[in-house]
């Protein structure tokens, strides 16, 4: 499990520095779909180094709102399964 999310973190980030590269020198993009998709599925902490480290979607309303759905959602399933977590843990 923490194999998984340490996988997630790593992978969002490099794609959040990824499509910051390619926004400076006017290359093809990653969606905001993938992002956010990386993000959903464990990628959060790497998502927000991301967009701190590289100043990457930080002013852009719309990304800014999906993300925080997506915390809200994370941090709501947290609560609502913690007493199954800890058995993973």
């Amino acid at each position: 499990m923490i194999f998984y999310f340490l996988l997630m973190n790593i992978l969002t980030l490099i794609f959040f520095s990824y499509d910051k590269f390619s926004a400076k020198n006017h290359k093809k993009r990653i969606s905001e779909h993938t992002l956010l998709s990386l993000t959903l599925f464990g990628g959060t902490i790497g998502a927000v180094s991301g967009m701190f480290l590289f100043r990457h979607k930080i002013s852009k309303t719309s990304f800014l709102l999906k993300f925080g759905v997506i915390i809200l959602i994370q941090i709501i399933l947290i609560f609502s399964f913690r007493k199954y977590l800890y058995s993973f843990i």
